[in-house]
């Protein structure tokens, strides 16, 4: 994997929209990710379509996961939420954005068939966030690394860490339609964000631990194209956090996209 490690969490978003800004160039199928961690970075990306003429025309986007039993038009529906932070602001096609079908009345097929749309499309590049237990999208610790999109059901951890986007805990849906840890890595780049100290043990396990389905997002060992953006603070516990600064800073320049 590619470690990244920026001084701030401001310095990580510009970073993570200098990386994203070249598929969207080329008019790419990007894969993205809602959170917390991956605002600014949206943010910035809007800030460069607004002042910059960044032009989004073209490209799709294919979300990584839906609450199951929340309305698209729910304000903390997966669905709403990337458009009201994101893809609204943009010269995007609103059809061209996908997430599960998280309302279907059989979530299997619902499943099924968002696996078979993604499939059918090339995601240049997927961004992902990191839950404080490894998670990525919403494949939980015991996720097979071979997981395809599916229903799961939410680890209380992840259920408390998201009830401060529900007025109460009781709020957050407790099952989630998500890609798979197999259907992430079919992505031709993926992108890894992570910022704070709440997040260094998971990176840290991500990065120098074992593969193991205990942390998901150790699946990233797995892909011939990765990389961890960070901050300090998220690389705080990385042993080897000096050689990866090392080689950030001594590697070759980059050849295209």
């Amino acid at each position: 994997m590619e470690i990244l490690i920026r001084p701030t969490p401001e310095a990580v978003a510009t970073q993570a929209a200098d990386i994203i800004a070249g598929y969207v160039q080329h008019g790419s199928v990007l894969g993205l990710a809602t959170g917390s961690t991956p605002i600014a970075t949206y943010q910035e990306l809007i800030r460069r379509h607004q002042q910059e003429g960044l032009s989004f025309a073209g490209c799709k986007v294919f979300m990584l996961d839906e609450y199951l039993g929340l309305d698209p038009q729910h304000e903390q529906s997966y669905a709403r939420t990337i458009r009201r932070e994101f893809t609204e602001h943009l010269d995007i096609n609103d059809a061209d954005v996908f997430s599960p079908s998280g309302n279907s009345g059989d979530p299997l097929a619902a499943a099924a068939d968002y696996e078979r749309h993604i499939t059918s499309e090339h995601v240049a590049i997927q961004l992902l966030g990191i839950g404080s237990n490894g998670h990525i999208g919403f494949n939980e610790p015991t996720s097979s690394l071979n997981s395809v999109t599916r229903l799961k059901t939410l680890h209380p951890q992840t259920i408390r860490d998201n009830a401060r986007f529900f007025d109460t805990p009781d709020e957050v849906p407790t099952h989630v339609l998500t890609q798979g840890l197999a259907t992430i890595r079919r992505a031709g780049h993926l992108l890894l964000v992570a910022t704070g100290a709440s997040k260094a043990a998971a990176i840290a396990a991500t990065v120098e631990g074992p593969l193991s389905s205990m942390c998901p997002a150790s699946t990233l060992q797995l892909h011939p194209h990765a990389t961890v953006l960070i901050d300090e603070e998220a690389a705080s516990q990385l042993t080897f956090r000096e050689y990866y600064q090392y080689a950030d800073q001594n590697k070759p320049a980059f050849q295209g996209y």
